[in-house]
């Protein structure tokens, strides 16, 4: 695909969307070794809080893609202050191999991705579910469901991957899902 057809790829996804830049270091657009046999990969969002949707190729001809990055970015931003943050590419490595081991082509809906340090201290102190060094404060996390794949179907699948940590929040109806160290937990 032409650099210029993924940008119209974008801005099509995006809509009227205005992109919040962001820079990622040159160790960030290196390959993940265990999708290296993967031309393209892509992903795609309904963040729940905007309304905002996106479907990217976030890897294209051997290295990940700068602007899809940034539309990521922008589709996962909190927003509860619109604070932006580089959400780890191997997050959505994880996220595209569980939408291919799922068979499912339905957007991830997000319930949460990227939150500020000032909006995960306000959501710590109100609930016991929210850790107050949550990985969402580093791009490294994110709370899904599938509209097409039932809550503990999608569980077993992100904890089959072994790539990090997976929390099963039924009574909320989301998985969480990290790139930290892999361990596995329930809440409501």
């Amino acid at each position: 695909m032409a650099h210029h057809s993924r940008r119209a790829l974008l801005k099509g996804s995006l809509g009227s969307l205005a992109l919040g830049g962001s820079i990622l270091g040159a160790a960030a657009l290196t390959a993940s070794p265990a999708l290296a046999t993967d031309a393209v990969r892509s992903v795609s969002f309904h963040n729940l809080h905007t309304g905002e949707s996106l479907n990217a190729a976030y890897w294209e001809g051997g290295a990940y893609v700068p602007d899809a990055l940034d539309a990521v970015n922008h589709v996962l931003r909190d927003f509860r202050n619109n604070a932006t943050h580089p959400i780890a590419p191997g997050l959505l490595d994880l996220l595209h191999t569980l939408s291919t081991r799922l068979e499912t082509r339905s957007p991830f809906q997000v319930i949460s991705g990227y939150r500020s340090p000032a909006t995960n201290a306000m959501l710590h102190a109100h609930s016991d579910g929210v850790a107050s060094g949550s990985l969402h404060m580093q791009g490294l996390a994110i709370d899904i469901r599938l509209p097409d794949v039932d809550l503990a179907r999608l569980h077993n699948a992100a904890l089959s991957l072994g790539g990090g940590g997976v929390g099963y929040y039924p009574s909320s109806d989301f998985v969480h899902m990290d790139v930290g160290r892999v361990r596995r937990w329930g809440g409501v």
